[in-house]
């Protein structure tokens, strides 16, 4: 029987490398599902259309890590179409044997709201503005500013907001290591599994 991992958080909290931490841990697939709206979103034209014919490929584009796709991910995201024509993507990834392991804003709410483990993985915003300045060499006062406008954007969206599931187990990662926020997932997983 699949097992899900859901994995929520705004950016630059951690989730990404935990999610790809559990899935080499468990054998498990793994889908940054956020990589499916940058994607829509650098391509340019009709999101709509975009989405509705994105294929696997295009998520080998080298520029979607950029802090510009991030922004134009969290704008089409914003899109109930866009992420109407996602959601089939993403479940049916999510329940592939022997289990995946998906990451994003709304998995544990919205894509997989029955999955076996929900994280909900934060962290303060300096801590991810530091972050994600030192991986694309940017300025943490522009990270600080573009990750508060995309966390407001991202939570007050009509559709499927960024919110905490009930159910799942927050995760705050300001004051510990990779070694030490891999290490607390991989006990809440177990824990589940029994």
């Amino acid at each position: 029987m699949p097992f899900t991992i859901a994995i929520d958080g705004p950016a630059a909290s951690g989730k990404g490398t935990i999610a790809r931490a559990l899935a080499r841990q468990f054998g498990f697939a793994h889908l940054d599902t956020g990589l499916l709206y940058r994607a829509v979103g650098v391509q340019g034209g009709d999101p709509v259309q975009v989405a509705q014919a994105l294929v696997a490929a295009d998520l080998d584009r080298a520029d979607l890590r950029s802090a510009e796709a991030g922004q134009a991910a969290s704008k089409v995201a914003a899109i109930p179409e866009v992420r109407a024509a996602l959601v089939a993507f993403q479940r049916q990834f999510a329940r592939q044997e022997p289990g995946a392991v998906l990451d994003g804003r709304d998995i544990g709410t919205v894509i997989c709201p029955s999955a076996e483990v929900k994280l909900y993985v934060i962290a303060n915003d300096e801590t991810r503005a530091a972050r994600r300045a030192a991986e694309l060499g940017a300025s943490v006062e522009d990270m600080l500013a573009q990750i508060r406008e995309r966390d407001a954007r991202d939570a007050a969206r009509d559709v499927a907001p960024m919110v905490q599931a009930e159910d799942a187990i927050l995760l705050d990662t300001s004051h510990l290591s990779i070694d030490e926020a891999v290490a607390q997932a991989v006990a809440a997983v177990q824990a589940a599994r029994g």
